[in-house]
């Protein structure tokens, strides 16, 4: 699957007053109308905990110039802080993190859960999207790029 191109996102939620967040490449679109996304999280995570308690969850698109994000918010770097004081970043209307100096923001309200292998494949309603600018940052190879 290394060699399939994807969008680097970051999904997030909120679990105890706390804010969770984590690294996702499997964001996908599945229905225009109404709007849906599928993203899928790893059963043992903490991001997948608080979009079940919380019942929704943010997705930030990243761009090039975020790759430090990516690797902070996959565990391969310093880890962030519960109330992501060091993290540049505003809330949704969901009272969500959104992370700023994205491609793209979505808000969405978790509708279903299915089960698959190792993972938890979470669709979602989307509330609210909102465009930024700068060139998305994709995963490729184990390797970051950005399309030219």
């Amino acid at each position: 699957m290394a060699r399939l191109p994807a969008g680097v996102v970051v999904v997030s939620s909120r679990l105890d007053g706390e804010y969770r967040g984590m690294t996702v490449s499997s964001l996908v679109s599945i229905s225009l109308e109404p709007p849906m996304v599928l993203v899928g999280l790893e059963r043992e995570s903490a991001t997948r905990a608080a979009v079940l308690q919380a019942r929704a969850f943010n997705v930030s698109v990243l761009t090039r110039s975020q790759e430090f994000l990516a690797d902070r918010l996959s565990g391969r770097a310093p880890a962030i802080d519960p109330s992501w004081s060091t993290l540049p970043h505003h809330l949704g209307a969901n009272g969500i993190p959104l992370i700023d100096g994205c491609a793209a923001w979505l808000e969405c309200r978790l509708d279903q859960v299915h089960e698959a292998g190792d993972h938890d494949l979470f669709v979602g309603h989307v509330e609210s999207v909102a465009a930024g600018s700068g060139d998305p940052l994709v995963l490729w190879d184990r390797a970051f790029w950005t399309l030219r």
